[in-house]
C-alpha cells in the first residue's frame, strides 16, 4: 500500500486459478524448482504484468502435489518440484486445448507498452526531484498533474 493512502500500486493482471495450475506445469516441465523461483520466472517471463500471489501459487503446489501431477522434495531447506509423468499428460492435453502459455498475453503488448512508459515517466520524475531546481520540480509536477488527469479522462470517454 503506498504512503498516504491512493491506489494499490500496480499489480499486473489476476489469474484465473487454472492459469495458474498450468503456469507451473509448464515451468516444471522446463525444469525442478522451487516455490519463490516460480513466482520470479512467472513475473519475468510476463514482463512484470502477470505477478501471481504466493497465495495463489503455494496452494495450487499442494494441490498439484496432492493429485500426482508434481512431487516435491526438501533439498537445502527449500521445497523442490518436479512434474510427473501425469503432470506431463495434463500440461499436453492443456496446451493443446489453449495453445498459448498464462504468462502470454493474448491482446498485443501495448499493456506492456504503456506500463513501461509509466514506470520511464516515474524515472525520469524522480531524477527531477532529486537534482532538479525549485523551479523544474515545480514545472514537472504541473505536467505530472495534468497527465494524471488526461488519463483518467480517457476512461471517462465512451468507447
Amino acid at each position: 500500500m503506498p504512503p498516504f493512502g491512493g491506489p494499490p500500486p500496480f499489480r499486473g493482471r489476476r489469474a484465473r486459478r487454472g492459469d495458474v495450475r498450468m503456469a507451473l506445469l509448464a515451468l516444471l516441465a522446463e525444469k525442478a524448482m522451487h516455490g519463490y523461483e516460480m513466482l520470479r520466472e512467472l513475473e519475468q517471463r510476463s514482463g512484470s504484468l502477470w505477478r501471481p500471489s504466493a497465495g495463489s501459487v503455494y496452494p495450487t503446489l499442494q494441490l498439484l502435489e496432492d493429485e500426482g501431477l508434481i512431487k516435491g522434495k526438501d533439498v537445502d531447506e527449500k521445497r523442490m518440484y518436479s512434474i510427473t509423468d501425469a503432470g506431463r499428460s495434463e500440461l499436453k492435453s492443456r496446451t493443446r486445448e489453449r495453445g498459448d502459455m498464462p504468462w502470454d498475453d493474448p491482446r498485443d503488448d501495448k499493456p506492456r507498452e504503456l506500463h513501461e512508459a509509466a514506470v520511464a515517466v516515474g524515472e525520469a520524475s524522480l531524477q527531477v526531484a532529486r537534482v532538479g531546481t525549485a523551479d523544474q520540480v515545480e514545472r514537472a509536477l504541473a505536467l505530472l498533474h495534468e497527465t494524471r488527469r488526461k488519463i483518467y479522462a480517457l476512461l471517462a470517454e465512451t468507447p
